[in-house]
């Protein structure tokens, strides 16, 4: 079955009761077991599975061609139980560019959890060499990064992880499993913030792993998902499967979109430089064009005249919205070093961008008008 009909149809089987198309809700927080506590029906209690949740995990790990996926309250939350999951005295490589709560992450708690740290270029996978410990059990891959749109060879550094004894962790929210498929790449778990595309509406909180091995990762982070309370909930669940089953057309219309209105960005005398591995002037977008089926919604430009001329333009579009996330229908603009405060290493001349399904010349237009 191709990807495009899987999307519509993973988890999505006919209800067996009422022969119901459209997937039921769950809402129950507990279900009917036998005296000794027996499974009858195949759940428990909510915070350590529920049908929703389940046909969730189906269909995510369908996509992305693991053999099973586990659904989380947030894409943070998803993150942190792999790093709970880690012995103490673990080590792990995060991208030098990468979401901010990442960094959060390695920064404020890490250390707390005995688990040590080092920050690199991925786009070099030499320098990913290098970084590589005794200890290293994880690599953590965001390709496309954020904000910066940096592109990781992502077959060249699992074998760098796989080496060393170690595991490649692939961030794939902003490709989603229709534009890149890191496990056939060789990563072994996959990260969504099913926040973003897969839920594709800005009105639900979500996140995913995917992992290759069930037996290498599944029980573990089960374990440590239902002690930690991070689970998802059984509504959320229930939108980010509806929102799968339009998730290819609507990756095609955010690159087709994104494509257009950073060609037109890049024609403009008042921008320093648009980041978008779907032009031919991106450091990444031949290994973009290998790894990649389209190049996504989302990028980023930089403007002449520094952050006062930044945050001038975020103040006269019209059609943008400024706001933080990404992946929903609207188009958002977002100042990102003023999102991620201090501490931050983005230009303060950069402003990210998510392409919204609006028509691209509206979009264009707007942009256009605002840097006028």
């Amino acid at each position: 079955m191709r990807l495009e009909t899987l999307a519509v149809h993973a988890g999505a089987e006919i209800d067996s009761e009422t022969g119901a198309v459209a997937p039921p809700i769950h809402l129950s927080t507990t279900f009917q077991h036998g005296p000794a506590c027996e499974e009858i029906h195949g759940y428990s209690y909510i915070r350590e599975k529920n049908p929703t949740q389940t046909r969730l995990e189906e269909a995510m790990a369908a996509l992305e061609g693991g053999e099973a996926a586990l659904a989380f309250a947030s894409g943070m939350g998803a993150v942190c139980t792999v790093m709970q999951s880690l012995e103490p005295g673990s080590h792990v490589i995060f991208p030098d560019d990468a979401y901010t709560g990442f960094r959060g992450l390695y920064r404020e708690f890490l250390p707390h959890w005995g688990i040590e740290h080092s920050v690199v270029d991925m786009t070099n996978p030499a320098k990913v060499q290098s970084a590589i410990r005794p200890n290293t059990r994880i690599v953590l891959a965001e390709t496309p990064s954020n904000p910066m749109m940096k592109i990781t060879d992502l077959a060249a550094v699992a074998k760098i992880a796989h080496a060393a004894g170690a595991d490649l962790l692939v961030d794939n929210t902003f490709a989603t499993p229709m534009l890149q498929r890191p496990l056939d790449l060789g990563a072994d778990i996959v990260l969504h913030s099913t926040t973003k595309y897969c839920g594709g509406h800005s009105d639900v909180q979500g996140g995913c792993l995917v992992v290759k091995s069930r037996e290498r990762w599944s029980a573990k982070l089960f374990r440590t998902r239902t002690i930690m309370g991070a689970a998802a909930s059984p509504f959320n669940s229930w939108l980010i499967l509806r929102g799968l089953r339009s998730l290819d057309c609507r990756m095609e219309r955010h690159s087709s979109n994104a494509a257009k209105v950073a060609a037109a960005l890049e024609s403009s005398g008042k921008v320093e430089r648009v980041c978008y591995p779907g032009l031919a002037s991106h450091p990444g977008h031949e290994l973009a064009r290998r790894q990649m089926k389209l190049f996504g919604g989302m990028l980023s430009i930089q403007l002449r005249g520094g952050r006062d001329e930044a945050l001038r333009v975020t103040s006269r579009v019209q059609l943008f919205t400024n706001a933080t996330s990404l992946g929903g229908t609207e188009s958002l603009i977002e100042h990102r070093a003023s999102s991620e405060g201090e501490g931050t290493k983005v230009p303060e001349n950069l402003l990210r961008v998510s392409i919204g399904l609006e028509h691209s010349d509206d979009l264009i237009e707007d942009l256009i008008r605002a840097l006028e």
